[in-house]
């Protein structure tokens, strides 16, 4: 049970990370599901951030509905399933410390991929197998933007429907999520999730999704780019030092 400061910091870093997500389509899952990680058990963790953040990608989906490209979000549905399918029959849950690993590599990952290898969410069989990889990533690790963002950068699309698409995406990912781990949650004695957490995260994750709305209007596709890059990077090198030091105490 957390406590009624733990409630309140929880609270605040919900509406923080909404705002980021917001603004930038990614960031603040990563920072969130960080924080999740270290105040409860793997799978409570990974269902309140699969709540929280379908409640924040599902409302800022619908704030930018009119320009999202569905086909694109079809695609990653169909392979994203795959993977949901597949880890459903696995039946595997994710170590702290390789969640966090895979939650700091991603980005490093997926800026290391050749350009000839440059993948593209407006292509059709790219589409598929970013929802495969995305998923599996996501099941793993708690969140999948980083990984996400690498199918958008050579798109042409612009940054609202960049944010607006991967939004709708994202919210996909995250009902599977939710509805593999609320059944481990469920059958644990010690991993519940209290409703009150439950709901003040999802008000915190609307109301910072709303104050991003009229930032990202302001905002250039360039700035959007180099400042989405810059803090996917520099938060996935802090997971990436915990999950070292968890590895290194064990």
């Amino acid at each position: 049970m957390l406590t009624l400061p733990l409630m309140v910091g929880l609270g605040l870093t919900v509406l923080v990370t909404s705002f980021l997500s917001g603004l930038f389509g990614m960031a603040g899952g990563m920072v969130l599901m960080g924080l999740l990680l270290i105040l409860l058990p793997v799978p409570s963790a990974m269902l309140l951030h699969g709540v929280t953040q379908f409640a924040s990608n599902g409302w800022r989906a619908w704030l930018w509905r009119r320009h999202v490209v569905w086909p694109v979000i079809l695609r990653f549905a169909l392979g994203g399933s795959a993977a949901g399918l597949l880890f459903a029959l696995v039946g595997a849950v994710p170590d702290r410390a390789v969640s966090l690993l895979i939650l700091g590599l991603s980005p490093f990952l997926a800026l290391a991929v050749p350009a000839r290898w440059a993948l593209n969410a407006q292509k059709p069989l790219h589409g598929v197998l970013g929802g495969f990889l995305c998923m599996g990533v996501q099941l793993v690790a708690g969140i999948s933007g980083p990984l996400l963002d690498t199918f958008f950068i050579r798109s042409a699309m612009t940054r609202q429907s960049v944010v607006a698409t991967k939004a709708a995406i994202q919210s996909v990912g995250h009902l599977v999520k939710i509805a593999y781990f609320a059944p481990l949650v469920a059958g644990g004695a010690d991993e519940t999730v209290e409703w009150t957490v439950i709901l003040m995260s999802i008000a915190m994750a609307l109301f910072g999704t709303n104050l991003s709305r009229r930032v990202l209007d302001r905002m250039s596709d360039a700035q959007f780019r180099l400042w989405s890059r810059y803090l996917v990077m520099g938060t996935a090198s802090v997971y990436l030092g915990q999950g070292l030091f968890l590895l290194a105490v064990h």
